[in-house]
């Protein structure tokens, strides 16, 4: 990818009944685009694999229609109701294997660093990153719900701070690639009847 060139980036705030998904493009010090905004739901009271297949099905249909570049996913953290953070931590992790099946870099973003990436302030609040994010998408209404605008929030986050993320996210493909790689020839080795060690 060429530097200073437009990227595509898909943007999650995951959830279980709610996880929002947002795709942008554009590149630092240039205009950014809204390409998409949804919200994938699901019903509590549902199976919860079934949930969890809804929101698998939900981000694929847009990671395969809109074709993003990268994949910006919240980074989960600890929360008091543990039930809310294992649904939150399972979303997140469907996300980041939908994008990994289609070669795509994946970049963990704290809620923290999007607020300050859209709005300069770390610790602003819901309504703060809504308007910011409908300001600088140029949008005539704003997203909802907040699920929404945080999506969007975690894509402008990346496009603006992905540069460096991507050459790193690179270094790491090439080093999983080839533990693969060895892996592989490990177990070729072994099936022939060589010693493995």
């Amino acid at each position: 990818m060429i530097e200073g060139a437009a990227v595509r980036v898909m943007g999650v705030d995951p959830g279980l009944t709610r996880c929002g998904v947002g795709v942008v493009e554009g590149a630092p010090g240039k205009r950014l685009r809204l390409v998409h905004v949804s919200v994938v739901r699901t019903a509590p009271d549902e199976d919860h694999a079934l949930r969890l297949l809804g929101v698998e099905t939900g981000i694929a249909a847009v990671m395969d229609e809109l074709r993003p570049d990268a994949v910006a996913v919240e980074r989960v953290f600890s929360q008091h109701n543990v039930r809310t953070v294992m649904g939150t931590a399972q979303a997140a992790g469907i996300a980041m294997l939908l994008a990994a099946r289609r070669g795509l870099p994946v970049a963990l973003h704290t809620p923290s660093e999007a607020k300050a990436a859209v709005t300069g302030n770390g610790r602003a609040d819901k309504a703060q990153v809504t308007r910011m994010v409908t300001r600088l998408l140029s949008l005539e209404t704003a997203p909802k719900p907040a699920d929404a605008a945080d999506a969007l929030a975690l894509a402008i986050c990346h496009v603006w701070r992905g540069g460096a993320q991507r050459r790193l996210a690179h270094a790491q493909r090439s080093r999983i690639e080839e533990a693969a790689r060895a892996e592989r020839d490990r177990l070729a080795a072994r099936s022939r009847g060589g010693s493995v060690k």
